[in-house]
């Protein structure tokens, strides 16, 4: 299927704002799939689990994505840390939006928006959370770095597992 078409801006930042420790991203992937077959794909929750080896303990409140569900889950990236968060749906327009607010060792908001392009769907995803475990404000104050190298393999592994999901969905 090709590789990410990073198209728009890749932006984590750790802005050293007195007793903050916020995190903004933004990003635009392209996937070969029609904008309701990456929805499909994502709506397939159950397989979360299985699919990316940093989330664990996953459940969803609410049967399904719309708003007013709940995602729980923990995040195990690559690095000696572990987050527990609780993600609140707010807006779910199927197949082409969902915005949400996170709760728990994050605080903030996340947005992912589906429109087709060219190569089929393109995802233009975005959050600002603000880091609530003192051992990861300072590791956002400090060694943003590390920080960023972790939440980008996190991402890149969330990203390879939609491209799997589709490949195998493929005829």
């Amino acid at each position: 299927m090709g590789g990410c078409a990073p198209a728009g801006l890749r932006l984590l930042t750790c802005p050293r704002v007195a007793g903050r420790a916020d995190i903004r991203y933004r990003r635009a992937y392209e996937f070969a799939c029609t904008p309701q077959e990456l929805w499909d794909a994502m709506e397939e929750v159950d397989q979360f689990e299985a699919w990316w080896p940093w989330l664990e303990e996953f459940s969803l409140e609410g049967g399904a994505l719309k708003a007013g569900s709940v995602l729980h889950g923990v995040v195990a990236p690559p690095l000696p840390y572990r987050m527990r968060l609780r993600i609140e749906l707010t807006r779910c327009e199927p197949p082409t939006a969902i915005d949400a607010v996170i709760h728990g060792d994050l605080e903030g908001r996340a947005s992912i928006e589906i429109r087709p392009c060219d190569l089929g769907a393109r995802a233009e995803v975005a959050w600002t959370v603000e880091m609530m475990q003192r051992p990861m404000r300072l590791a956002c104050r400090f060694g943003r770095p590390l920080l960023q190298w972790g939440h980008d393999r996190v991402v890149e592994i969330t990203v390879a597992g939609f491209r799997r999901r589709l490949e195998a969905a493929d005829p």
